[in-house]
This record gives C-alpha cells, sequence and structure tokens, in this order.
C-alpha cells in the first residue's frame, strides 16, 4: 500500500514522455536562452539612449523667504 505498483510506474513514465518528449527540453530551454539574450539586448539599449540624451539635469531653486512674504501680502491686501 505504501509503495507503488508497476502500473503506477508506467503511468508515471506514460505522462513524463508525453510532457517531456524527445527535444522539447532543449526546445524549451533554447526559447529561455532567446529570451534572456533579447532582455539584456533591450536593456543595453535603454542604457546607451539614457546616455546619449545629454540634457543638463534640471533643478529647482527654491528661495523660501520670497515666496512665504509675497503669499503672506497678498492675503493681507485681500483682507483690507
Amino acid at each position: 500500500m505504501g509503495s507503488l505498483s508497476i502500473w503506477h510506474w508506467i503511468v508515471v513514465i506514460a505522462v513524463v514522455l508525453l510532457l517531456f518528449g524527445r527535444g522539447k527540453i532543449s526546445d524549451l530551454m533554447g526559447d529561455v536562452a532567446q529570451g534572456i539574450k533579447a532582455f539584456k539586448k533591450g536593456m543595453r539599449e535603454d542604457d546607451t539612449a539614457a546616455l546619449d540624451k545629454s540634457e543638463p539635469a534640471k533643478s529647482i531653486e527654491h528661495n523660501a523667504a520670497s515666496s512665504t512674504t509675497s503669499t503672506r501680502s497678498d492675503v493681507g491686501s485681500k483682507a483690507v
């Protein structure tokens, strides 16, 4: 009862042969390898495209004193 009979082994072997028949695993591995190569090529193209863009880095200048005084003066003039 705990071990598998000969019929169980025959069914298991038949299923394995149907799923992983001759050449199917190598074809699957070839497809995986092509997918990895395409992914690496795409990553390289993204890196080179990012390096080709020679736009200067944009910076945001923030003057806290001037922006808060202008809003306070606006609020005071509206209240009057």
